[in-house]
């Protein structure tokens, strides 16, 4: 089994999962609730589950971007636990990590198709956010960046392909964007079970993170002008 930890944002949240999906999860939406309630959501999972946490096969967190203090509580708590159990370390970029939290309720709710694309947006300061953009099947089509949203942006994408733009970023682009055949799901909250997927491709292949000098993804370069390049590289 691996343990998942999320606290990127607002919401403090532990899945346990299996190959076969979320066997466990504890949530709190309870702003600065992460330092007090992370390790204690993992104890209760693991006591659930009867196991320890040298009997888990990896422990995956959630490593930015995202809030500075949140993402330095979670990290710190993966690593201290993979280093106690010796146990491997995953990282898990967190838009990636909310690309795989669409359900296919969601994408028939928004008319997504094949042809479609998924923006995972983070809000950062002010009328900044941190993005990326996949593919409906999810390719990387821009790997995750920081920009500032006006009524410009995205519209580089051609109008006829729809865009999902989701996640608490979501709502600070519904406010100034012009872009049309765009939706916006700001009511999406990233979770650990969202991780369940990439956390056993990554364990699957070894991709580990070195527990000694991993740190968080802060992604603190902004972009401080609107991107010219075409999104799509045309």
């Amino acid at each position: 089994m691996i343990i998942c930890l999320e606290t990127s944002g607002p919401v403090c949240s532990v899945a346990l999962c299996s190959p076969d999906g979320v066997e466990g999860i504890r949530e709190s939406s309870d702003e600065r609730s992460h330092a007090a309630r992370l390790t204690v959501f993992v104890q209760e999972l693991l006591a659930e589950a009867g196991i320890k946490a040298a009997d888990l096969s990896a422990i995956a967190v959630s490593k930015g971007p995202g809030s500075y203090t949140g993402l330095r509580i979670g990290v710190s708590a993966a690593k201290g636990i993979a280093y106690g159990a010796s146990i491997p370390l995953i990282g898990i970029e967190t838009t990636l990590s909310m690309y795989h939290g669409i359900r296919e309720g969601d994408r028939l709710k928004y008319g997504l198709g094949p042809d479609s694309l998924l923006i995972p947006a983070i809000d950062a300061r002010r009328m900044e956010v941190y993005f990326s953009v996949l593919s409906s099947g999810g390719e990387i089509i821009k790997d995750v960046t920081a920009d500032i949203i006006g009524e410009e942006s995205f519209l580089d994408i051609q109008e006829g392909i729809r865009v999902l733009i989701f996640g608490d970023g979501a709502v600070k682009c519904s406010r100034v964007m012009r872009r049309s055949n765009t939706e916006f799901f700001g009511e999406f909250r990233v979770s650990a079970a969202h991780m369940h997927k990439p956390a056993y491709e990554a364990f699957n292949s070894r991709r580990f993170e070195d527990t000694a000098y991993f740190e968080p993804f802060y992604l603190k370069d902004f972009i401080t002008s609107q991107p010219k390049k075409n999104i799509l590289g045309k």
